[in-house]
């Protein structure tokens, strides 16, 4: 009989151990005297032989006791160690609480042994205070039939010195074999314990106090069975692993780690790669955390032809996991493709794959290798299946946490981006990130350029008419009135008190009204707040403190005044709140659009409120990494954008009516068709034309809405009309046809103005189509999406 003893430290315990087979010897006593059992003859001869050990009934404490008796203890227990399960069942005697094994199970000793002479039989995570409630509550279940369930599981970490692989083994107690009682020493346990020790757990002194050390007696011993739970422990472990949120730069090393326990074997190696899907072609992500076999860190990956077709589908189409055990004839097979050729430079002789899709346009799959032919195959990659979900979780929290830390890095250098753009600035966020996350945040990396060529313009504003002209007639009003509100105050304080100082302040004023009729001048606000702060009101002040029905004059003209700026702001407020209003209509109208827009074919857009609202839009080949580009969708953008301003006029025209200060918006289109570039400005963190010719695109916008027909005084832009500035016949006759289908669907009235524009400074040759728009068109005969599409796509 093998006894394994316990070599960790002694623990003190609230009970005294006395080893018994009390149990056993009645159990042989009823076997003697029932004549019906097979057993009988075996009994009686048992029983007699035992006679001249009574110590082994009786109990004894000394352990060595175990080794004395090793023979005589070895038959006892033979009744509970069946021949038949020796080489089946992982179980042993043992005495519990104290975890000195005797009389073990064929297969746990071939277990032991397996472990290596060095190897220490101990529980994981033991601790000798817990071990002391342990017993504690086992004395207050069995013996005061206390419901408490302190019941947790107890592990064994075994390691097989020749697999390399540490298994994992459960254990539970049977406790038919030993019984408990108080001695002389122990207190009596009242209902007010017991509450008391419920409450307090962890209060080992507490425990003590109601169990003091060995004050209960320990008689008989326990059955221990251990089950292999190496696999859910592996599972649970990869399943921290990959929960994880701390950062840990092992943590793909303790995956594979798992993995490899999972499948039983220390050749099993771990590996993850991500692939970007686009609508032309499939890229392999490369990032620092992972390690791919399929790829075997190659830089230029070329995927047509690099998986076999089988692979490509089961994997990429149809998101199946799949077994290869045999690479060897997987290459007969495959003619030697470039995952052969991969896996076989690097010595892999079978494979797993399991395809998890990470997003719509993201691809990612587990690598599970092995140097071993057949030893990964598809009925173990059944071990996996609980695996991919928690897996599938972990890789999306990794790839957030890039995502986050590419978002922050555009936020810093780039801000906000348009939709359409970002992958670009992506691109340089990935080559920042992974250049700090390799060479450390202390090397320098300059960020380049953002730029895209071979992009068509396109430039469009709705323009409140008249804005200045508005803005400096609300001054003039409001400056007027509290002028007079003034001069009415100063004249009653004139006829009162007849002094010349307020002849004179009668005078400024009056100076101050007749310059603001004349017209408006830079500088005539700040002149008049200040004549009014330096000059007028410490003549109020002082009216206040002289005169009762002066000072109620004062107040009721304080009333006028603005809280914040302490000036008169009605008109301006009711022009301000009035601009306000529209542009917000207007931006909230266009923003709808453009999601509409964006829908048709990805482009570049964005909005500034000013005066109204101008917009920029940029459409291109380079703009897009997943599309097909085509002229097409730019004549179709052209179309919209037609019909976008036509619809935002209407908007405007009917918010006229309801504003405080009537508005007119005049709106204006700039037609380039030439191709330019666009550059990302770093330190204005906005998109600008790029290259000195380009730049005459950028002047033309800044000067186009302020220039005139030629030889006449009219403005091009008007209320109610869209003006469509070109400078090639082509754009002319294209938008032709976009008028004409327009004017069809009573979008706009006739007839077509042809205009050529005055030369303005440095650009000459500019013309321009000129519409009326008809704000009588139904809503029901808005133009749709479908519509658009219909009209520009070729028959």
């Amino acid at each position: 009989m093998k006894i394994v003893p316990n070599k960790i430290n002694k623990s003190e315990l609230p009970i005294k151990l006395k080893v018994s087979f009390v149990a056993i010897f009645e159990y042989l006593e009823k076997l003697a005297q029932d004549k019906d059992s097979y057993l009988q003859n075996i009994a009686i001869d048992l029983l007699e032989e035992l006679k001249q050990f009574p110590e082994l009934k009786e109990g004894f404490e000394d352990l060595s006791y175990l080794n004395k008796y090793n023979k005589e203890i070895d038959k006892l227990l033979s009744f509970l160690f069946p021949e038949l399960l020796q080489k089946n069942e992982i179980k042993a005697a043992t005495i519990p609480f104290e975890f000195t094994t005797f009389k073990l199970s064929k297969r746990f000793e071939q277990i032991i042994e397996d472990a290596g002479e060095d190897y220490v039989f101990k529980l994981r995570n033991f601790e000798d205070l817990n071990i002391y409630i342990l017993s504690c509550s086992f004395i207050l279940s069995s013996y005061y039939n206390v419901n408490v369930d302190f019941r947790r599981p107890f592990y064994f970490d075994i390691p097989n010195a020749k697999t390399g692989i540490t298994k994992h083994y459960r254990t539970t107690i049977n406790g038919d074999f030993f019984s408990v009682k108080p001695l002389d020493s122990a207190p009596k346990i009242t209902d007010e314990d017991v509450k008391l020790l419920l409450d307090n757990f962890d209060n080992i002194d507490i425990w003590k106090e109601k169990f003091p050390p060995n004050s209960y007696q320990f008689t008989g011993f326990g059955i221990m069975n251990l089950f292999d739970v190496t696999q859910d422990q592996s599972l649970a472990n990869l399943t921290e692993n990959l929960i994880r949120n701390k950062k840990d730069e092992n943590s793909f090393d303790k995956i594979e780690k798992s993995i490899a326990k999972l499948f039983g074997s220390s050749n099993i190696r771990f590996g993850f790669s991500t692939y970007h899907f686009s609508k032309t072609n499939t890229t392999f992500k490369k990032h620092k955390i992972q390690k791919s076999f399929l790829l075997n860190d190659q830089v230029n990956f070329d995927f047509k032809g690099y998986f076999c077709k089988n692979v490509s589908n089961k994997v990429f189409k149809n998101h199946d996991l799949i077994a290869i055990s045999d690479i060897d004839a997987y290459g007969d097979a495959t003619n030697f493709n470039g995952l052969y050729k991969a896996l076989t430079e690097q010595n892999i002789k079978s494979i797993i794959l399991v395809p998890l899709k990470l997003k719509d346009d993201l691809f990612g799959i587990m690598e599970i290798v092995s140097k071993n032919k057949f030893e990964l195959n598809s009925i173990n990659a059944y071990k996996l299946k609980d695996v991919i979900p928690v897996f599938k979780i972990a890789v999306k929290r990794i790839m957030e946490e890039i995502e986050n830390k590419l978002e922050s890095i555009i936020q810093e250098n780039y801000t906000s981006l348009h939709p359409t753009v970002k992958w670009k600035f992506y691109e340089q966020a990935e080559t920042l990130f992974f250049a700090e996350e390799e060479y450390s945040t202390k090397t320098p990396y300059n960020l380049k350029n953002i730029v895209f060529e071979d992009v068509v313009p396109l430039y469009g504003q709705t323009d409140i008419k008249g804005s200045s002209t508005a803005r400096n007639c609300a001054i003039q009003k409001d400056l007027s009135k509290q002028l007079n509100l003034a001069r009415n105050i100063i004249e009653k304080t004139n006829t009162k008190y007849k002094l010349p100082i307020y002849k004179d302040l009668l005078y400024r004023i009056d100076s101050c009204l007749k310059d603001i009729k004349d017209g408006l001048n830079t500088g005539d606000e700040v002149m008049v707040t200040d004549f009014l702060n330096k000059d007028i009101y410490p003549v109020f002040n002082h009216l206040k403190t002289i005169d009762t029905d002066l000072s109620h004059n004062i107040e009721l003209y304080m009333s006028h005044l603005d809280d914040k700026l302490q000036v008169v702001y009605e008109k301006r407020k009711d022009y301000e709140e009035s601009v306000t209003l529209l542009n917000e209509e207007l931006a909230k109208f266009i923003d709808l659009k453009q999601i509409e827009a964006q829908k048709m074919f990805p482009h570049y857009f964005e909005r500034y409120k000013t005066d109204g609202i101008d917009h920029n839009m940029y459409i291109g080949k380079s703009l897009v990494n997943d599309r097909t580009y085509n002229k097409l969708y730019l004549y179709n953008l052209r179309l919209w954008q037609l019909q976008m301003l036509c619809e935002s006029e209407n908007l405007a025209n009917k918010l006229k009516t309801t504003l405080k200060h009537p508005l007119e918006v005049a709106s204006l289109i700039l037609v380039h068709s030439t191709p330019l570039a666009i550059k990302f400005r770093m330190d204005e963190k906005r998109f600008d034309v790029d290259g000195a010719y380009n730049i005459r695109y950028e002047i033309i916008k800044k000067r186009i809405d302020k220039a005139h027909i030629k030889n006449t005084n009219e403005r091009l832009t008007q209320p109610g009309k869209i003006a469509i500035v070109y400078s090639q016949n082509s754009d002319a006759q294209e938008y032709l046809k976009y008028i004409k289908y327009l004017q069809s669907k009573n979008y706009f009235l006739e007839p077509i103005e042809k205009l050529d524009i005055e030369d303005l400074q440095g650009i000459t040759g500019l013309r321009a189509l000129r519409v009326t728009i008809n704000y009588n068109k139904s809503e029901e005969n808005n133009i749709t999406f479908e519509e658009i599409m219909r009209e520009i796509s070729p028959n």
